[in-house]
């Protein structure tokens, strides 16, 4: 069985974690297909967003804990963090499309933090968040510390990371840490079609805006300010530009090219 399943339809890409057995933890198989896949999806023109969810019950439950306490498997931590994970969220925010966190159940350790890495997380009612580190004596890992008090503020990021509190969709919902929350009997087609808006979208300047996103959290105003002026004469000068501005003038939905 493939540890992730991959599924394209009307330019969206479907990247599904696919270990129920173990809630979708990764072993070092499933992180490296991750990244490869992310690699060729980012690549295909074809591709204008893609969706990151999980099988069965679980988005993802972080790494495998049978693969780090049996010897003959454990690839050491360094390996894990500079081989698996790491380049795991370099992908995710260096991919100039948009990729959208569908988490369908629990979301712990690492798991928690690839989606909260991802330009939009979109929640199941049945779904929970979970800083699982302190629990097992390890600190987080997988832009965590670095994403999550920009999403919710130091104080609450502490809070969760130290105590390890289980937060539901709902809670994560009123912290900030998702956009929406939907339905368990209609997650998944709404958050396909959250992806597919965004599919037919001009996905160029998306990009683009996801590059200054990127930037804002070391920038100053002045190196911002220049960044902005930057992106936006590449934007003007993109096919979708110049087929938004034709269509608000001739009063029709634009047809957007992602170019």
């Amino acid at each position: 069985m493939k540890s992730i399943i991959t599924n394209i339809n009307n330019g969206v890409a479907t990247l599904t974690l696919n270990r129920p057995e173990v809630f979708n933890s990764f072993n070092r198989e499933m992180a490296l297909l991750l990244q490869k896949q992310l690699d060729a999806f980012g690549e295909n023109p074809e591709i204008r967003a893609i969706v990151i969810t999980g099988s069965g019950k679980a988005f993802c439950a972080g790494q495998d804990l049978k693969e780090v306490t049996t010897p003959e498997l454990h690839p050491g931590f360094k390996k894990i963090l500079e081989e698996h994970y790491n380049p795991i969220i370099e992908r995710i925010r260096a991919i100039n499309k948009p990729i959208i966190a569908a988490v369908n159940g629990v979301a712990a350790g690492a798991g928690a933090n690839i989606a909260l890495a991802c330009d939009i997380v979109v929640a199941s009612e049945k779904a929970s968040f979970i800083q699982a580190f302190s629990k097992i004596g390890l600190v987080p890992d997988s832009g965590g510390s670095f994403y999550l008090p920009r999403l919710i503020g130091f104080q609450r990021a502490s809070a969760l990371m130290l105590l390890g509190d289980k937060v539901t969709a709902q809670q994560a919902l009123e912290l900030g840490m998702v956009y929406k929350v939907f339905e368990p009997e209609t997650f998944q087609q709404q958050a396909l079609d959250l992806a597919q808006e965004m599919a037919q979208m001009p996905t160029k300047a998306l990009g683009l805006t996801k590059q200054l996103l990127n930037a804002s959290f070391n920038n100053t105003l002045d190196q911002q300010l220049t960044l902005e002026s930057t992106l936006q004469i590449q934007a003007a000068n993109s096919n979708d530009y110049k087929e938004g501005v034709t269509a608000f003038v001739e009063k029709r939905k634009p047809n957007f090219k992602g170019n």
